[in-house]
């Protein structure tokens, strides 16, 4: 348990520290949607799994993706600074990726509570 408080610390505080810079460099809009992201994905990936219109092997891949992120046991262990969360972030990233992909456009529009211009630029960085 304290090796993944570990990883969520500095998982966190590159996250503060990434919001700050973008702050700091005038550039606030960015700074808010990288402040918001986090929020807005647990969001759309929360509607997605109540959706009936969204397969269910994306409601497979995203619960697996739960269990993987709640499970003790990792591929890297937490307590090894910066690889060890690197393991879950690359599960994230998979399958937000998937889901993406498979769900259809307007479902994911109706799901997200951000600006627009954020999940335009999230499906294209997952090839949609």
């Amino acid at each position: 348990m304290r090796a993944i408080l570990v990883g969520l610390g500095i998982a966190f505080g590159i996250w503060v520290a990434l919001v700050l810079a973008l702050v700091v460099a005038g550039r606030r809009t960015a700074a808010r949607e990288l402040a918001t992201l986090l929020p807005h994905l647990v969001v759309l990936f929360r509607g997605l799994a109540r959706d009936a219109r969204v397969s269910r092997g994306s409601k497979f891949l995203l619960a697996l993706a739960v269990i993987w992120f709640v499970s003790p046991i990792d591929l890297i262990p937490e307590f090894i600074p910066v690889a060890g969360p690197l393991d879950d972030a690359i599960v994230a990233a998979l399958v937000l990726r998937r889901v993406l992909r498979r769900t259809d456009r307007s479902v994911l529009v109706e799901h997200w509570r951000g600006e627009p211009e954020t999940l335009e630029t999230i499906l294209r960085l997952a090839g949609k």
